[in-house]
């Protein structure tokens, strides 16, 4: 978990205005979070922060590539990925739990930001439901496990027909060829 510290902005030090934040997003990071859907990733994280006086903007700008898996032949290709997301984060003494997906609320104490969290988040959102090599990857299913697939679905189909055929079906089928 030390290797998030650098995934913080100290935004305390920092004047109201237009600031940019420049981060790398690699396997370390992933490592960090035991059930990431990314494992593997190189990616590079550009963050722009609007200070005000009770607030930050925070806009993301992601973009790079995961290792993703596919599933429909189970090989391993690179994916894309260009992210845009923003978060605002707002300061205040009180209690505050009506946290939403876009607000993040701070006590005016805190003095830095963590962003590693909404990094992992929004990368994570980014993986498609189902990842496929043609589709994401821009390359060809892997011929050799396509085939092996099809054969298996063949041999299932013809397992199930047999086991399926109910003997007075096949009475009926005698009356109609003659």
């Amino acid at each position: 978990m030390k290797y998030l510290k650098k995934y913080r902005i100290p935004f305390s030090g920092l004047t109201t205005g237009k600031h940019s934040f420049d981060f790398d997003v690699d396997d370390q990071f992933f490592a960090c979070y035991e059930h990431s859907l990314v494992k593997e990733g190189k990616l590079r994280a550009i963050v722009h922060l609007q200070k005000q006086e009770n607030m930050l903007i925070t806009n993301f700008d992601i973009e790079g590539e995961i290792l993703l898996t596919c599933d429909t032949c189970l090989s391993d290709f690179h994916s894309p990925v260009v992210i845009k997301e923003r978060a605002l984060v707002k300061f205040t003494d009180e209690d505050w739990t009506n946290e939403t997906d876009e607000v993040i609320v701070l006590s005016k104490k805190d003095y830095e930001l963590d962003i590693a969290p909404l990094l992992y988040e929004y990368i994570n959102l980014a993986v498609p439901a189902f990842a496929k090599c043609s589709v994401q990857g821009g390359i060809a299913c892997d011929p050799e496990m396509l085939s092996m697939i099809q054969q298996e679905q063949e041999e299932d189909t013809s397992i199930e027909e047999k086991e399926q055929i109910d003997p007075r079906w096949d009475a009926l089928k005698k009356i109609k060829n003659n």
